[in-house]
């Protein structure tokens, strides 16, 4: 059986802030440009040149709105997602056809720069939090029982 893999992991500065919308029904999509430099060294001239790839992204749902509130032009990040193609017909009636990042993880590089993490309250994942902290607290165990 063939296993389909789309999954794409770059690493880029932000071309443009995240622009935050949000769907018909409420559903929030952040989108914004990210650039990935390459640095080569010309074959013929010796000399060290450097390119871009420019890539669209998209992220949704609550990764959408941190992607909003705390990233910025310039911003260097990884990001873990899937291509996603768009079609579509111009004015002109030709085919056009766009590639998109669909973001999965959008993480700040810490190559060059520093981040406090601040994390958001967790939806309601049916434990008590209360109660488990409780139960954590007693356990008896000695580091003889550890079998490592």
């Amino acid at each position: 059986m063939a296993i389909n893999v789309n999954n794409i992991t770059i690493v880029g500065n932000l071309t443009r802030d995240p622009e935050l919308r949000f769907t018909s029904n409420g559903t929030p999509v952040a989108s914004f440009g990210i650039a990935v430099n390459k640095r080569f060294q010309n074959k013929s001239t010796g000399e060290w040149e450097s390119e871009a790839d420019f890539f669209n992204v998209s992220a949704w749902f609550k990764l959408a709105e941190n992607c909003a509130e705390s990233l910025g032009k310039g911003d260097r990040v990884l990001i873990n997602g899937r291509l996603a193609q768009d079609s579509w017909d111009d004015k002109d009636g030709q085919k056009r056809t766009n590639f998109k990042i669909i973001a999965n993880v959008i993480a700040p590089s810490l190559e060059f720069a520093v981040c406090r993490i601040e994390k958001n309250p967790r939806m309601d994942t049916g434990i008590n939090q209360d109660n488990q902290a409780a139960s954590d607290g007693d356990l008896d165990f000695t580091n003889d029982d550890i079998p490592f």
